[in-house]
């Protein structure tokens, strides 16, 4: 490596064509077959088999009915792909021209023109092939055959001498949730699932540049530009940056150079809530001579960010400092937002996030069992100042760490690393999902008898990966300022007492353990990175899950086949029977559902927000569906917001009044997650009744008390605010505001189960102020107010206060609205 450091610039009028060029094959006519069959059908590419399977009317819909079972036998199969394309005269007289992959699924071998040019076993690597001696002028044939993941896997688990959990998924480098999770269906597909494309250059050419943060001020950021250039002859090129141009010298080969860049008053690149997520556009062009030889676009944020760990008296911290403040992390857990990644549109990445910032989030962790996602995921990210938490893909599971294994890890990381590094929403690098806890608390080693020296292996294999690979690799790839790493994802398992006193947690004992919600109350760790309950989807995507008329019946066997927890439907029962009625009918037990799931993450989350700043982290699980299912999600597989969603929203406004009930005292607080104080913090109680009547009211003076993270404001014995007779028929209304009498928050709270509520009936009215937008209204309380009517609604599953107007907006204009509450639920107990 020649390593060339430019230090003067000058300014350059005029650049010139750049002699670098790029056309993708996939818009070429693709075929495919089964390896079995003569016949060639036709393929999309990007794809993957099942989607091509589909679209010649081989396979039915496996999201639909009970579909997933009749297309298991295609993951067995091997699959052959191929176009043939031209090449012209003028495109052979390039000296270089380069066959690239982008994302091959999984286990292939790569034919040109009847060469076998490269056999590839990673679905998360580039694929980069020097083809000019191979390529003819005129036709070419281009054959990619693809053998079953699944056999090969079987293949590769068979060398170990010991049963590996999840076989054959964790020998093969492909994404995990495709072979079935308890949210997503097992379909183990194969395919060229990104583009492939013919790169031609001539003398030299950029491969990629990583920026490098080195100062940061009011005044000043200096950077310094680290770029990797192949150069076919040794001499001195320029080097144009925006428009500022220079002179390095280049040995033939590879080479690296280091350019520095000076932005004067920059502009920060600040978190969702902070302010404005600006991005800086850096162009940069190599030059010989008169020729523009390469150009390379960098979108940068300039922003600093540390992972603080300090011991404490109660354990050690686990926080995320931003441009120099602590940031109280909300946000949520991504899965794939489809089984199918090559389907899922730019638009739906785009409307994801935007669902995510309007919720008041401010970081996404990319689940280690799925993908590492498209470009257009991490665009989205950077634009609207959403912080990435990026595991890497394993996932509940042993992974073996013989030398192919480790060497193939290296250059999935290598590639992943040098995509992703440049993205300012970049946070934290995970070495896994769960792996760590799988190997401690799951009982693999003695469910498949494990002898001693077996266990030993796991726990060596274990740490070359995760706690040498991994973080080696990215030192090699990374500077500094982008490399924080952590090696697993919870780094205790939520048995432990130890996972609540540091590092993040994975917090299950709600759903999994089966323990009241209430228990969130108790469980709270320094950053809680999943925790869940599962609700239904929508009606509209329910409706989805049939391909005919849909039976929306709770014992409907497609309706039973879209829940892949094996005890999910009872999960939901035994919780809903605690603090709900349960409906007789599908759509009330629907309903009922959502608000469930709302109801629990809403317990959980004020409980972490009110232990700020012990508490510095909430990402509940999850964000996403990849197809329609009874889930985890706030938003289904149809983009549909749950009332989960909602109710995210709202427990994630930055300031929020939050109140603790606790040994008959009810305690409030009020928290802010600005980097603006508050002065002279006032509350305003009133305890009303479902018909509007005030009965008590308390003002608990605030002079003198400063909200800046967390503000205790009053406790009081509960009998004092309320007799328990009347527990049943009140709710208290919060109101907190500031010395200036701006109102910081409003909340309200009930005092006993939804179920035990005494609600009167309410004359719920709506009213047409434009074609997309309303206005509703109650005579008395009309609680978890539900509208129907196949659009997006601005509120929803929202507590309407008696006498009280709300105007909500929709996406689009109706000719019908339909509304029901809690009440409509009770009528038959």
């Amino acid at each position: 490596m020649n390593k060339t450091i430019l230090f003067a610039f000058f300014f350059v009028q005029n650049l010139i064509f750049a002699q670098f060029s790029e056309r993708s094959l996939s818009p070429e006519r693709w075929q495919f077959r089964n390896s079995k069959e003569e016949q060639w059908l036709p393929a999309k590419i990007p794809g993957t088999v099942h989607l091509d399977l589909m679209s010649n009317k081989i396979i039915p819909d496996p999201f639909r009915d009970e579909n997933e079972k009749k297309v298991q036998w295609v993951e067995n199969e091997d699959w052959d792909y191929r176009t043939e394309f031209t090449v012209s005269p003028e495109e052979l007289k390039n000296r270089n021209i380069n066959l690239v992959f982008c994302g091959l699924d999984t286990f292939s071998e790569i034919y040109l023109n009847g060469k076998l040019l490269m056999k590839t076993d990673n679905m998360f690597r580039k694929w980069v092939i020097p083809v000019k001696e191979y390529l003819k002028s005129g036709h070419n044939l281009l054959y990619i055959k693809f053998k079953s993941a699944v056999v090969t896997g079987k293949e590769l688990a068979a060398k170990v001498p010991f049963t590996m959990p999840e076989s054959p998924r964790s020998f093969v480098r492909k994404a995990q949730y495709q072979f079935g999770w308890d949210w997503g269906p097992r379909l183990v597909t194969a395919g060229i699932w990104k583009d492939v494309k013919l790169e031609f250059w001539n003398s030299a050419r950029f491969e990629n540049v990583q920026v490098e943060q080195k100062s940061l001020s009011e005044q000043k950021a200096d950077l310094d530009l680290h770029a990797a250039i192949t150069a076919d002859n040794e001499g001195t090129y320029t080097v144009l940056i925006n428009e500022k141009l220079g002179t390095v010298h280049l040995k033939k080969g590879k080479n690296t150079i280091r350019l520095p860049f000076t932005i004067e008053k920059p502009k920060l690149w600040q978190p969702n809530g902070w302010g404005d997520p600006y991005l800086y556009d850096i162009n940069i062009s190599l030059q010989k001579g008169t020729k523009v030889l390469s150009n390379e676009r960098v979108r940068i944020g300039l922003r600093t960010i540390e992972l603080v760990q300090e011991k404490d008296a109660k354990g050690k911290t686990f926080y995320f400092r931003v441009n120099g403040n602590p940031l109280y992390i909300k946000g949520t857990n991504w899965i794939p937002a489809d089984s199918f990644s090559p389907a899922v549109a730019k638009e739906k990445y785009r409307q994801l996030i935007k669902d995510a910032k309007e919720a008041h989030m401010n970081m996404i962790r990319v689940w280690g069992g799925g993908i590492y996602e498209d470009d257009e995921f991490y665009k989205a990210c950077d634009e609207n100042g959403i912080l990435v938490w990026q595991d890497f893909m394993f996932a509940g599971s042993f992974y073996p760490a013989d030398d192919a294994f480790l060497n193939n890890v290296k250059e999935e990381v290598k590639d992943q690393a040098s995509r992703l590094r440049n993205h300012p929403s970049i946070a934290l690098w995970c070495g896994n999902n769960e792996v760590d806890e799988a190997i401690v608390n799951w009982g693999y080693q003695k469910q498949f008898k494990y002898s001693e020296q077996d266990s030993l292996q796991v726990w060596k294999d274990y740490r070359k990966v995760f706690h040498e690979l991994i973080p080696n690799t990215l030192k090699e790839q990374l500077t500094p300022e982008k490399n924080i790493y952590w090696p697993s994802s919870p780094s205790i398992g939520w048995g432990h007492r130890e996972s609540l006193t540091e590092g993040d947690s994975h917090y299950w004992g709600v759903w999994w353990g089966e323990q009241p919600f209430g228990i969130y109350n108790e469980k709270v760790g320094r950053f809680m990175s999943e925790y869940g309950f599962q609700g239904m989807p929508s009606l509209e995507t329910t409706k989805t899950m049939f391909s005919g008329t849909p039976d929306l019946d709770l014992q409907s066997p497609v309706i039973k086949a879209h829940e892949k927890h094996a005890r999910g439907w009872d999960i939901i029962g035994v919780y809903m029977k605690r603090d709900y009625n349960v409906p007789a009918d599908f759509i009330g037990y629907n309903y009922i559902s959502q608000l469930l799931q709302a109801r629990g993450m809403q317990i959980a989350i004020e409980a972490h927000r009110r232990a700020k700043p012990y508490n510095m982290g909430t990402l509940y699980w999850q964000l996403n569906d990849c197809w329609p299912v009874v889930s985890w999600s706030s938003i289904d597989y149809s983009g549909n917001r749950k009332a989960l969603h909602y109710q995210i929203k709202r427990s994630f406004e930055p300031q929020a009044v939050l109140m603790e009930e606790k040994d008959g005292m009810l305690s409030f607080y009020a928290v802010n997650d600005d980097l603006t104080k508050f002065q002279d913090v006032h509350l305003e109680v009133h305890v009303v009744r479902f018909n509007g009547e005030i009965i008590k009211k308390i003002n608990i003076d605030g002079k003198g008390r400063t909200l800046k993270d967390n503000l205790k404001i009053g406790t009081f014995p509960l009998k004092d605010l309320i007799p328990d007779t009347d527990k049943n028929d009140v709710f208290l209304k919060l109101a907190a505001s500031d010395g200036k009498g701006r109102i910081i928050a409003r909340n309200h709270y009930f005092l006993t189960k939804p179920k035990d509520l005494k609600l009167p009936k309410p004359d719920i009215r709506i009213r047409m102020i434009s074609p997309t937008e309303i206005g509703i209204s109650t005579d008395v309380l009309a609680k978890d107010v539900y509208l129907l009517g196949g659009t997006h609604f601005s509120d929803n599953f929202f507590d309407l206060l008696p006498k009280t107007t709300k105007k909500i907006r929709l996406s689009k204009p109706l000719e019908k609205i339909e509304v029901m509450s809690l009440w409509d639920t009770m009528q038959e107990h």
